[in-house]
């Protein structure tokens, strides 16, 4: 039976954290072997706000440098810059001719982006969702993985695939949503109530990939718990400890209530130490990998130009599709 095809992308906007590894990449090695998988470095995307060019370069190379050595095979996987690959931006073009004013006024990313960059308001920003459209319906992606904050993105698409598919005849497959592990959501360190985000401006709030052991630990001991002192799961009322213990066991595979019985009758202190030690051990082997290929940068870019070419095959047999139904002459 033919693999389903997954496609997912992370922005070229700086090192990635814990959550984004937790969250998305620790699934996705595990998708590799299962799927035909598409991941992209979305660097069309970061433009949205005003990038220093060095450092979008730097971020890119550095993303995809952290794809591989957390685990994805460049084998197995199509690893591929995302502006290198012309038809997400001749997609996205048709497709904003096929998305309404009133769907785009609705998503709620806009209000909250538009809103933390004020003095940059931009038409990009509000046609967000369409170039996404584009890069999930390029490959004909059967599943995306999403979090709640991108689910309202895959819906307006599946909307936007539907209508093109109702006035030209099948032509976009519809893709569904994956949801990856319950409890893959990792909130912030200082601020337990928001996801955690390498946007984050304390850094005390974020684990980032490539944090020394050192950083980790510091993090970890200054996270924020309650006064209670007792390690117990509670979403509600201990969003601290509770997002601690969903850190703990996803890289330990222990469910909550083993993480209770484990730490009964202990206090935070050691759990917290506990909780850094994990993460020191989980990421120590792929902050290796990583300092070997960020040093390689031919390799590197051997990795993306591979992935470029197929995911270009791959694009440019839909794009030309596109191109006739809409009667655009070769």
């Amino acid at each position: 039976m033919e693999k389903k095809t997954i496609l997912s992308g992370v922005q070229a906007t700086g090192n990635l954290t814990l959550g984004n590894y937790l969250g998305a990449l620790n699934n996705w090695v595990e998708m590799q072997e299962e799927y035909n998988c598409y991941y992209m470095i979305a660097d069309l995307h970061t433009l949205t706000i005003r990038n220093d060019p060095e450092t979008l370069r730097k971020n890119t190379l550095e993303l995809i440098a952290l794809y591989v050595a957390a685990g994805l095979d460049p084998e197995k996987n199509t690893i591929f810059v995302q502006s290198h690959v012309p038809a997400h931006t001749q997609l996205s073009w048709v497709l904003n001719c096929y998305t309404y004013m009133g769907e785009l006024n609705r998503m709620t990313q806009f209000k909250d982006k538009a809103s933390k960059h004020a003095d940059n308001i931009n038409s990009g920003l509000f046609t967000y969702p369409v170039l996404m459209a584009a890069d999930i319906l390029l490959y004909n992606a059967d599943l995306v993985p999403v979090g709640e904050d991108q689910r309202q993105h895959l819906e307006i698409t599946r909307d936007i695939a539907e209508r093109f598919n109702s006035i030209y005849g099948e032509t976009f497959k519809i893709p569904d949503a994956y949801i990856g592990k319950i409890g893959a959501r990792i909130m912030g360190l200082q601020n337990p109530t928001a996801k955690m985000s390498k946007s984050a401006p304390d850094p005390m709030d974020k684990i980032l990939l490539t944090d020394t052991a050192d950083d980790i630990r510091k993090k970890f001991k200054k996270a924020v718990t309650d006064s209670e002192n007792c390690v117990r799961y509670d979403r509600e009322s201990k969003p601290g400890v509770s997002n601690l213990m969903g850190i703990y066991g996803i890289i330990k595979n222990k469910t909550m209530e083993e993480i209770e019985e484990e730490f009964k009758g202990q206090g935070y202190g050691n759990f917290k130490t506990a909780v850094a030690e994990a993460v020191v051990e989980r990421l120590e082997p792929i902050q290796e990998k990583y300092n070997k290929l960020i040093e390689n940068p031919d390799k590197i870019k051997e990795i993306y130009e591979k992935g470029d070419k197929k995911a270009n095959e791959k694009a440019n047999n839909l794009i030309k599709e596109v191109y006739e139904k809409i009667g655009l002459i070769k």
